[in-house]
Protein backbone atom coordinates (compact mmCIF):
# COMPACT_ATOMS: atom_id res chain seq x y z
CA UNK A 1 0.00 0.00 0.00
CA UNK A 2 1.39 3.62 -0.93
CA UNK A 3 1.40 6.40 0.88
CA UNK A 4 -1.86 8.25 -0.21
CA UNK A 5 -4.00 5.21 0.41
CA UNK A 6 -2.70 5.20 3.70
CA UNK A 7 -3.67 8.54 4.63
CA UNK A 8 -6.73 8.40 2.76
CA UNK A 9 -7.15 5.04 5.10
CA UNK A 10 -6.28 7.38 8.36
CA UNK A 11 -8.76 10.30 7.34
CA UNK A 12 -11.46 7.85 7.05
CA UNK A 13 -10.78 6.39 10.40
CA UNK A 14 -10.05 10.14 11.61
CA UNK A 15 -13.83 11.63 9.92
CA UNK A 16 -15.28 8.65 11.97
CA UNK A 17 -13.85 9.38 14.76
CA UNK A 18 -15.14 13.15 14.39
CA UNK A 19 -18.56 12.07 13.86
CA UNK A 20 -18.96 9.94 16.92
CA UNK A 21 -18.17 13.21 18.80
CA UNK A 22 -20.23 15.14 16.86
CA UNK A 23 -17.53 17.34 15.38
CA UNK A 24 -19.14 17.35 12.18
CA UNK A 25 -17.63 20.48 10.69
CA UNK A 26 -13.89 18.71 11.37
CA UNK A 27 -15.55 15.18 9.90
CA UNK A 28 -16.23 17.04 6.73
CA UNK A 29 -12.84 18.39 6.15
CA UNK A 30 -11.50 15.06 6.84
CA UNK A 31 -13.50 13.65 4.15
CA UNK A 32 -12.68 16.71 1.56
CA UNK A 33 -8.74 16.23 2.52
CA UNK A 34 -9.18 12.33 2.01
CA UNK A 35 -11.06 13.02 -1.87
CA UNK A 36 -8.48 15.43 -2.83
CA UNK A 37 -5.64 13.02 -1.92
CA UNK A 38 -7.60 10.12 -3.86
CA UNK A 39 -8.17 12.96 -6.83
CA UNK A 40 -4.65 14.02 -7.13
CA UNK A 41 -2.85 10.50 -6.96
CA UNK A 42 -5.36 8.81 -8.93
CA UNK A 43 -7.26 6.58 -6.70
CA UNK A 44 -10.53 5.46 -6.06
CA UNK A 45 -11.93 5.76 -2.67
CA UNK A 46 -12.44 2.60 -0.36
CA UNK A 47 -15.85 1.07 -0.84
CA UNK A 48 -16.20 1.54 2.83
CA UNK A 49 -15.68 5.30 2.63
CA UNK A 50 -17.91 6.16 -0.23
CA UNK A 51 -20.80 4.09 1.16
CA UNK A 52 -20.41 5.75 4.56
CA UNK A 53 -19.91 9.86 3.10
CA UNK A 54 -22.58 12.39 1.00
CA UNK A 55 -21.13 13.30 -2.49
CA UNK A 56 -23.01 16.30 -2.31
CA UNK A 57 -21.85 18.16 1.21
CA UNK A 58 -19.39 15.81 2.41
CA UNK A 59 -20.78 14.79 5.33
CA UNK A 60 -19.68 11.49 7.25
CA UNK A 61 -22.68 9.40 7.34
CA UNK A 62 -24.06 8.02 10.54
CA UNK A 63 -27.19 6.22 10.21
CA UNK A 64 -30.04 7.32 12.74
CA UNK A 65 -28.15 10.45 12.73
CA UNK A 66 -27.44 12.39 9.78
CA UNK A 67 -28.84 9.58 7.10
CA UNK A 68 -32.00 7.61 6.96
CA UNK A 69 -31.34 3.95 5.48
CA UNK A 70 -34.39 2.32 3.81
CA UNK A 71 -34.49 -0.87 1.58
CA UNK A 72 -36.11 -0.69 -1.48
CA UNK A 73 -37.14 -3.37 -4.40
CA UNK A 74 -33.10 -4.89 -4.01
CA UNK A 75 -31.44 -1.22 -3.26
CA UNK A 76 -30.15 0.04 -0.01
CA UNK A 77 -31.58 3.89 -0.31
CA UNK A 78 -29.42 6.05 2.11
CA UNK A 79 -30.64 9.95 2.49
CA UNK A 80 -28.28 12.73 3.78
CA UNK A 81 -29.84 15.48 6.31
CA UNK A 82 -29.26 17.46 2.73
CA UNK A 83 -31.84 15.95 0.82
CA UNK A 84 -28.67 13.88 -1.60
CA UNK A 85 -29.77 10.34 -1.83
CA UNK A 86 -27.64 7.39 -2.82
CA UNK A 87 -28.64 4.24 -3.97
CA UNK A 88 -26.62 0.68 -3.63
CA UNK A 89 -27.87 -2.86 -4.76
CA UNK A 90 -28.18 -5.79 -2.40
CA UNK A 91 -29.04 -9.26 -2.94
CA UNK A 92 -31.43 -10.57 -0.61
CA UNK A 93 -31.34 -14.10 -1.19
Amino acid sequence: MDVAAERIERLHELARAAAADDEHDRARYYVRLARRVAERNRLTLPREFRRFTCDRCDAYLRPGRNARVRLQDGHVVITCDCGAHTRYPYDDR
